[in-house]
């Protein structure tokens, strides 16, 4: 049996102190919140992102046409912890030690998440997928693991503690091991592809049954009965609370396992493939939406974590760029390594087919969803987030930003300031996977990259050495954001 966590004892407490109605009509007009988050997909993967991709993605396609599409959505860091844990939390998360992953939990016990914000007014919440924001593992798999979902904010929680190439494999139900990783399994690799490409997974303990190709659809077919089994509860429709599923899949990143079905269904091989089936993952669950009547009331988000592990050679190969024009790849300090696509689907309040050129932030969303069911966000709360509800509803011009600055820490430490058009990098390189990662400037160099992404969004012509006013004013705002703790008035 899975064992409630301290605040889900709180909750049900709350329910026998006050009238489960009088709780429930205070959300009972709010939407259903779902945000999809998929795992490593590039800016130029998706065909609403790229007319010219060779992988058909007709499921998040569709998501475009019905809502509204981001063209400058930032992830607040370029690897997949870093990325969760700025979405969970509404802070940047340079201002913790995020690789402190596999020890401990990163969220702190008593830090809001976008989880618990909407328990606090009476949603329902869920979470399906990758985690990767660390649990307590020290008591080892056979006992209880806190720190996870359901002790930040989730009442449920299906997923696996991160990568499906980063060991041990196994799933976990609420805090509890499903079954304990007892086996072990080989490492793989895949042959014309880099070492981090292909089906590579890395050595390691595995439960007994699990199947690394399973996962994926078995996240899907989870994430369903929590939509079907929300929707089938027998209560009168004020009652109904309204439902939060985080549905944070670990796909298209390594191992790239397509099913049989999928594969040769793209032009962009084994990767290509894996993305098409992540694409009908999501198809099946926009139609379990769509099944039980719960599209209309439905606020969706699609983005996915990071960008993509895809060379220069893969797209001379294929023909397909998964960067979409952007430098650079996961991890790295260049657009391509945080510029995400972002997509937000609420028939009720959203115009189809729209655009925005805003610049925004998966930490953004904490304050976002604060404001849509009416909450006010603490102080302490959501540090690094700003509402972009305004944005949504098509209340909010073009030409008024909804922040002034974004900052972004890449994978290999170096900096990266936002403000309007220009970009500051705090060092010489990719900062990430690319080569070269970090280059020593010489006596004559420039001691950083600056780029105005109106005329360069390649990333081509860096001005550090001709605008040094503007390399200062950035530095300036770069440390104040730093050393005030928040970003947020």
């Amino acid at each position: 049996m899975i064992r409630p966590s301290k605040l889900h004892l709180a909750f049900l407490l709350t329910l026998l102190i006050f009238p489960v109605a009088s709780v429930n009509l205070a959300v009972a007009q709010a939407p259903n919140i779902v945000v999809i988050m998929v795992d490593d997909m590039g800016y130029g993967d998706p065909g609403c992102y790229n007319s010219k991709s060779k992988i058909p993605t007709p499921h998040i396609n569709s998501l475009a046409r019905d809502g509204m599409r981001f063209t400058d959505a930032h992830a607040p860091g370029p690897l997949c912890h870093m990325s969760r844990y700025g979405l969970l939390t509404g802070c940047y998360p340079f201002r913790t030690n995020v690789n402190l992953w596999r020890k401990q939990p990163l969220i702190k016990q008593d830090q809001m998440t976008i989880g618990s914000l909407l328990q606090s007014v009476g949603y329902r919440t869920a979470m399906v997928g990758k985690w990767h924001v660390g649990f307590d593992e020290s008591a080892g798999y056979e006992k209880p693991l806190p720190g996870g979902p359901v002790d930040r904010g989730f009442y449920t929680y299906f997923g696996i503690r991160a990568s499906t190439d980063i060991p041990p494999y196994f799933y976990i139900r609420g805090n509890r091991a499903v079954a304990p990783p007892t086996n072990t399994i080989e490492a793989n690799n895949s042959e014309g592809w880099s070492p981090i490409q292909g089906a590579f997974w890395r050595a390691g303990g595995i439960a007994p049954g699990l199947e690394l190709k399973d996962v994926l659809p078995k996240f899907t077919d989870e994430a369903i009965s929590v939509i079907k089994n929300h929707a089938q509860d027998d209560v009168t429709k004020e009652e109904r609370q309204p439902l939060m599923l985080y549905l944070a899949y670990p796909a298209p990143h390594t191992p790239w396992l397509p099913s049989k079905e999928f594969i040769g269904r793209s032009g962009a091989s084994m990767y290509g493939d894996f993305l098409v089936m992540v694409d009908a993952m999501i198809g099946r669950v926009l139609k379990a939406l769509d099944d039980t009547k719960m599209k209309d009331n439905t606020l969706l988000v699609f983005t996915s974590d990071n960008g993509p592990v895809w060379f220069e050679t893969d797209v001379e190969r294929f023909q397909h760029d998964s960067s979409g024009g952007l430098r650079g790849m996961k991890a790295d300090a260049w657009e391509c390594g945080h510029r995400m696509p972002f997509i937000v689907r609420w028939p009720a309040a959203v115009k189809a087919g729209t655009v925005s050129n805003q610049t925004i932030c998966f930490t953004d969303l904490l304050a976002t969803f604060a404001a849509i069911v009416n909450a006010k966000l603490p102080h302490s709360a959501g540090p690094d987030s700003f509402d972009f509800s305004p944005v949504l509803r098509g209340k909010q011009s073009e030409d008024n930003p909804v922040r002034d600055q974004l900052v972004i820490r890449s994978g290999g430490g170096m900096m990266t300031i936002r403000s309007g058009d220009w970009k500051l990098i705090t060092g010489l390189g990719s900062g990430g996977f690319s080569k070269p990662r970090r280059i020593k400037p010489g006596p004559n160099d420039p001691k950083g990259q600056l780029y105005n992404l109106a005329n360069d969004l390649g990333e081509t012509n860096n001005l550090y050495a001709q605008e040094p006013q503007i390399v200062e004013r950035l530095t300036q705002q770069l440390n104040k954001v730093r050393n005030d703790g928040r970003s947020r008035k």
